[in-house]
């Protein structure tokens, strides 16, 4: 009896060796979190730049358009109980105190704050960080001045002198964020009680008024492919280098140029924030580091023709040589902008388009 037990061991022993082992299940990658990014029409970044961050994060980037910055943040805040995404860039200086007040935001200090200047830095609870600035300027086009020997206009001032008249088209500040931005600087410039003479004065001397920079740019003004009838148009400081990019045939030397002088120019600076509600705050987080991170600063000069507000972000060739950043441009503090954008439109509306 003992052999037999013996032998009935020795036969389980052999065919559980011989049976096939079971191996250890190996766990399935997670899928990709979706992080949803709300922002304006003219935002733009390179795929690979946008790759570098899913890959490095295991995430899919949605982008929302969401129609320009005013549209944007009506959409953002009537559905803030319920956002659309988690975070929301593109708000600028002009806007940034009515989306505060709003309470859109959640407060995060990114580390990559340290390395830009206090001079961006517009909400110090860190609900909105800057990402980007530029300058709304008056562009000119060069060959219209010299083959008509006519001296640039220097100044606001300059632009009401008769030797300028009908030759400048600007945005309609009630429809157009350029509008709004030129609006700003004449008010920097004339304060609240001279600014509405200085429209009458432009007026008189038969400026014109277009619903957007579309229109003014690429109909209106005289050096772009609409060869329009105005040699001036308000656009932004960083126009002269995207005409050498984009130009077919290619050209050697900007057909246009800035006026920078002295307070003509209103610095615009966009702003990026995570939205309240979110579901991927960790991911948001660092969605928001990313775009204050040297890749991505660097790459949206030739993507949405900005300046980035990183210092360590190389400029391109073509912004060096091409555009003219003003030393003193004019602004206005949020609040201010804030407590009074939309009277001074009114105000604007009754006593230039009436």
């Amino acid at each position: 009896m003992k052999c037999i037990t013996i032998l009935l061991l020795s036969l389980l022993l052999l065919l559980s060796a011989c049976a096939p082992q079971a191996t250890p299940t190996t766990a399935l990658p997670a899928e990709p979190q979706t992080l949803t990014v709300m922002t304006h029409d003219s935002f733009a970044v390179s795929e690979d730049v946008v790759k570098a961050f899913e890959s490095a994060n295991n995430a899919k980037v949605v982008f929302l358009q969401s129609g320009d910055a005013g549209a944007m943040l009506n959409k953002a805040i009537l559905t803030k109980e319920a956002p659309l995404a988690d975070v929301l860039f593109g708000i600028d200086n002009t806007f940034l105190s009515r989306a505060l007040e709003a309470d859109i935001y959640e407060p995060y200090a990114s580390p990559a704050l340290q390395n830009i200047s206090d001079d961006f830095k517009l909400d110090s609870s860190n609900r909105a960080l800057p990402v980007d600035y530029g300058d709304v300027c008056i562009n000119y086009d060069k060959k219209y001045f010299k083959d008509n020997s006519l001296i640039v206009p220097q100044s606001l001032e300059d632009l009401s002198k008769p030797e300028y008249a009908n030759l400048l088209v600007v945005e309609n500040p009630a429809t157009s964020s350029t509008g709004l931005a030129f609006l700003m600087a004449t008010i920097a410039a004339y304060g609240e009680d001279g600014y509405l003479d200085y429209w009458s004065k432009l007026k008189a001397n038969g400026v014109v008024i277009v619903d957007g920079w579309e229109t003014a740019y690429y109909t209106n003004f005289s050096a772009s492919s609409g060869n329009g009838p105005q040699p001036m148009v308000v656009s932004y400081g960083t126009s002269p280098a995207a005409e050498v990019i984009f130009a077919d045939p290619p050209v050697d030397d900007a057909p246009t140029a800035s006026i920078a002088s002295l307070g003509s120019c209103f610095r615009q600076i966009e702003f990026v924030g995570i939205l309240k509600g979110t579901q991927q705050r960790a991911l948001a987080k660092k969605f928001v580091d990313f775009m204050l991170g040297q890749q991505f600063q660097e790459d949206m000069p030739l993507q949405m023709f900005v300046y980035p507000v990183n210092p360590n972000a190389a400029l391109p060739d073509e912004f060096i040589k091409y555009t003219q950043a003003p030393e003193d441009p004019a602004t206005i503090a949020p609040e201010i902008i804030a407590a009074n954008r939309d009277k001074w439109i009114r105000e604007w509306t009754d006593a230039v388009m009436k």
